[in-house]
């Protein structure tokens, strides 16, 4: 079995790979130091009298981004229609 270029993946494809292929600690270990050296965003902070709002647009932009990336991979997924 060859071994994989973590290196040449993007942060999205190694986590692609790694839901592939779980038992590949490796590929675990070098994403969770990649997620790990981001710097953290702060959305809002305590007594921020817009902090409910701030938050629950956060949510709502991953939830967006997460959602377009879901249609994404299902429009890409082969079909038996042939």
């Amino acid at each position: 079995m060859s071994e994989a270029d973590y290196n040449a993946m993007s942060d999205a494809e190694l986590k692609q790979y790694f839901l592939k292929h779980r038992r590949d600690q490796t590929a675990f270990q070098i994403y969770l130091d990649r997620i790990n050296q981001r710097p953290l965003r702060i959305i809002a902070r305590a007594g921020d009298p817009d902090f409910d709002a701030k938050v629950q647009a956060a949510i709502r932009q991953k939830l967006e981004a997460a959602s377009k990336i879901q249609q994404a991979q299902t429009l890409l997924e082969p079909t038996d229609e042939r």
